[in-house]
């Protein structure tokens, strides 16, 4: 029983290393080490700090497809609070650059992903040229 427990355990490791290797674009969230690593085409090509969500609040961990993107968003929950380059990625929950530059590197959020704005700049940009439907983002305890 164990033994079958183990391969199905692999099985779907597998899936989810498969699935999320195929996107062009990985945006890979440590909430634990609050750090981003981006990867292109396999590649690592930047590792940043971020802040996910404060004690109280929910940056939920999965895998997604991006699924819209936005230059100019503001947060109709957080008095229209500046997410620029924001990549939506699951309901509300977005990365996006913050104002909030000196908080990154610890959880300070509401639930979506911050960066620097050069950061999010350059992931905007990048998406932007390898299509919303090559981007996963990935985030682990």
């Amino acid at each position: 029983m164990k033994l079958r427990a183990m391969i199905l355990a692999a099985l779907v490791a597998m899936l989810f290393i498969s699935a999320a290797q195929a996107a062009a674009v990985i945006a890979r969230v440590d909430k634990s080490s609050q750090t981003m690593t981006v990867y292109h085409r396999g590649k690592v090509i930047g590792q940043w700090p971020v802040s996910t969500a404060r004690a109280g609040k929910v940056t939920p961990s999965g895998t997604w497809t991006a699924k819209s993107m936005k230059r100019y968003h503001r947060s109709s929950r957080y008095n229209n609070a500046p997410m620029p380059y924001s990549i939506f990625y699951n309901g509300h929950f977005a990365i996006h650059g913050t104002n909030q530059v000196k908080k990154l590197g610890r959880p300070a959020s509401a639930g979506c992903i911050r960066l620097h704005p050069g950061n999010a700049a350059k992931l905007f940009s990048l998406v932007q040229s390898e299509g919303l439907g090559n981007m996963k983002v990935v985030v682990v305890d």
